[in-house]
């Protein structure tokens, strides 16, 4: 799987690798010596699994949406990781990288957050082993998602309030490094997403790769094959897009669909689209494609979606894209909430709105009546709420 997969090195193709400070050297060193004997542990695996059943209740539904494949013309099957507990994909990763850091001896949990979800799935895991735990969080994405700030609390973490920069993604992931930077020796760093230093965007995807495991087995009981013709997902940093492709990888035969936010549109300075108008540089520890100026400072992006509100991606998708291995569409906001409510008034199903970039994609192609799509669905839209009656109010 190596030509889709990270190598010896970290990296995939030109994109990966570790570029971090002095004082993290010892932490990346010993997380990258001991990461996969870990995960492949039996007794490591035992827990895993058994915490994803009974805990977060998988396996998550693969659902066929009948309503909605005869709009898109096409067989549209629903990967529900909004059904999960917690309400998203994030809480795949976090029963991992909480379980990685009791083996490692850590005592403490920091972590980022953007949406919310991966800093309330990371709470929960913190709740669930008895761990200390700070989720930082950009001032604005505070205010925009208020339940799930609430719901951190109420599950016992500090939610710090992050009020530098465009006070979003980008600038609680900065903050959470400078804390690591701080308590290297007791603290671990749950990153949400397949972003950062090796290891962890391959450790991520490792985690995240049961949501491949699962369609393969369900997509064989409901449609006789293993392979669907297309798969799709949203990608910001790129977690649940790394969880969906990865047991396809090498299946050339499987398309890759992959949504990042336009904004307000690639051609304004108001865009979350890294892949399509991003260059290469290193932002977060790694080697990948991001938005940034001509002398190499990071361009703040817009999205609605404070999940998809980031500048770079995981250098995976970085790989996936320039080599053509998987096809990349811009949704803008407005393409992204019509899909949101052609979803709920279809089927039933109010989606997360980073969802819903993955669901307006569906109109970007031509897809043949057989063909059987399978879209993930990553999240639940409680949490965007207060977005969608915005556009209630509008209406």
């Amino acid at each position: 799987m190596n030509k889709y997969q990270v190598d010896e090195n970290g990296n995939y193709g030109k994109f990966g690798g570790s570029y971090i400070p002095e004082v993290l050297y010892q932490n990346f060193k010993e997380l990258e010596e001991q990461y996969l004997a870990i995960i492949q542990d039996e007794q490591f695996q035992k827990e895993f699994n058994q915490l994803l059943r009974d805990y977060v209740g998988r396996p998550s539904p693969l659902y066929f949406a009948q309503r909605l494949s005869d709009i898109v013309g096409a067989k549209v099957y629903l990967k529900r990781e909004d059904l999960n507990h917690t309400g998203a994909h994030k809480i795949n990763n976090t029963i991992g990288q909480i379980l990685m850091a009791k083996k490692m001896g850590k005592r403490r949990i920091i972590a980022e957050t953007g949406a919310g979800q991966h800093g309330v799935a990371t709470a929960t895991v913190c709740a669930l082993m008895g761990m200390e735990c700070s989720v930082y969080m950009g001032e604005t994405d505070v205010k925009r998602q208020f339940l799930n700030v609430q719901k951190m609390r109420m599950l016992g973490a500090e939610v710090v309030a992050v009020t530098s920069g465009n006070k979003t993604l980008k600038d609680a992931t900065n903050e959470a490094f400078r804390e690591w930077c701080n308590h290297p020796q007791d603290t671990f760093y749950i990153i949400g997403s397949v972003v950062g230093p090796h290891p962890y965007p391959d450790m991520v995807a490792r985690f995240q790769s049961v949501i491949s495991e699962e369609i393969k087995k369900q997509l064989l009981e409901q449609e006789g094959r293993e392979n669907p013709d297309y798969l799709i997902a949203c990608v910001g940093g790129g977690s649940n897009a790394a969880g969906t492709f990865y047991h396809y990888l090498d299946n050339e035969e499987v398309k890759l669909i992959e949504a990042e936010a336009a904004g307000l549109g690639v051609d304004t300075n108001m865009t979350a689209a890294t892949i399509t108008i991003g260059t290469e540089g290193v932002l977060h520890g790694s080697r990948t494609l991001l938005m940034q100026t001509e002398d190499g400072q990071i361009i703040e992006p817009y999205s609605i979606s404070a999940g998809l509100d980031y500048p770079g991606v995981g250098p995976m998708h970085a790989h996936l894209a320039t080599i053509g291995r998987a096809q990349v569409v811009a949704i803008t906001d407005d393409e992204a909430l019509a899909a949101a409510f052609e979803l709920t008034r279809t089927e039933g199903i109010i989606p997360a709105i980073e969802s819903s970039h993955a669901l307006a994609a569906l109109h970007k192609f031509d897809f043949k009546k057989d063909d059987v799509i399978v879209l993930t669905v990553s999240g639940r839209g409680d949490k965007d709420m207060p977005t969608y009656i915005d556009r209630f109010v509008q209406e």
